[in-house]
């Protein structure tokens, strides 16, 4: 299967729900702020409850951005529904009535501010896809107003096999297999990580010359510090649009919009903050 027709969508700005909400609050809340502080689009974190409910979480477990604990897939959906997203937040006084929300209700939220909506699909190809196509089927205008994204070219392909008029991204980190996104080796064996090593140099070469046309995408999300002019410029050439990741200080953003011209990511639109991968 080759690219797509339809053309990724331009806006200025792709990011998540502002870091000065809780990470993944209910979209009620972020995508009002997002609107409001200049974003033209956000991105929702598809994850799945052990009853297969779709739901917006960033990680595979609870603990970190609520005040449960465990792995998403062992809850039930009435089980997340308790827990409170802002709890390990700074701000978490201002937001008491917070609660983790459906895909659903997070599209419903975005499009009432005709925000971009960015679908970050971490796994679950299959149920992704299904949950996908049916939000599609409810709100056509995602057509021209949303991509489906990934760091796994299955469930791109998936997804473009499942329905050729979504538009589509693949995501992609160099040294992903190999290095934390902080720079730490993942494994401590020097034989091990080399071998990872080599097959991050094939998984890069491959996303490049190979997957991202099988896989029939219209956009390519690459971490920031791997982007300069001559790297959009190739890109371009293949009608292909770049979105950096993730793009979270003034400077930065600066230099997206002045020399890169090109469209980024951040965290926040309103200050400087570390990037969470």
């Amino acid at each position: 299967m080759g690219p797509a027709g339809a053309q990724a969508p331009e806006p200025r700005f792709r990011h998540r729900p502002p870091r000065r909400r809780p990470r993944r609050a209910r979209e009620h809340a972020g995508g009002h702020s997002a609107a409001k502080n200049g974003a033209t689009g956000v991105e929702l974190d598809i994850e799945f409850t052990s009853d297969g409910v779709p739901v917006l979480m960033h990680d595979n477990t609870v603990d970190r951005t609520t005040d449960g604990t465990g792995r998403l897939c062992d809850l039930t959906f009435e089980q997340v529904r308790k827990l409170n997203p802002a709890a390990n937040h700074r701000l978490r006084n201002d937001f008491p009535d917070e609660k983790i929300p459906t895909l659903r209700e997070a599209v419903a939220e975005c499009l009432s501010h005709n925000l971009t909506v960015f679908f970050d699909v971490k796994g679950h190809a299959n149920k992704a896809t299904d949950a996908l196509k049916k939000i599609y089927m409810e709100f056509p205008q995602l057509y021209n107003n949303s991509i489906v994204c990934s760091f796994l070219p299955d469930v791109i392909y998936k997804m473009r096999q499942t329905d050729q008029n979504v538009v589509t991204a693949l995501i992609h980190r160099p040294w992903c297999l190999s290095y934390t996104g902080t720079g730490k080796p993942r494994y401590d064996t020097f034989w091990k990580l080399s071998v990872f090593m080599v097959m991050d140099i094939l998984l890069d070469w491959s996303m490049h010359n190979i997957l991202w046309y099988l896989c029939g995408i219209s956009a390519f999300l690459m971490q920031k510090d791997f982007v300069s002019p001559d790297y959009l410029k190739k890109w371009s050439a293949k009608g292909i649009q770049v979105v950096a990741w993730t793009v979270n200080t003034f400077d930065e953003k600066s230099y997206y919009e002045s020399h890169l011209r090109s469209s980024y990511i951040t965290d926040s639109m309103l200050e400087d903050c570390t990037s969470q991968f």
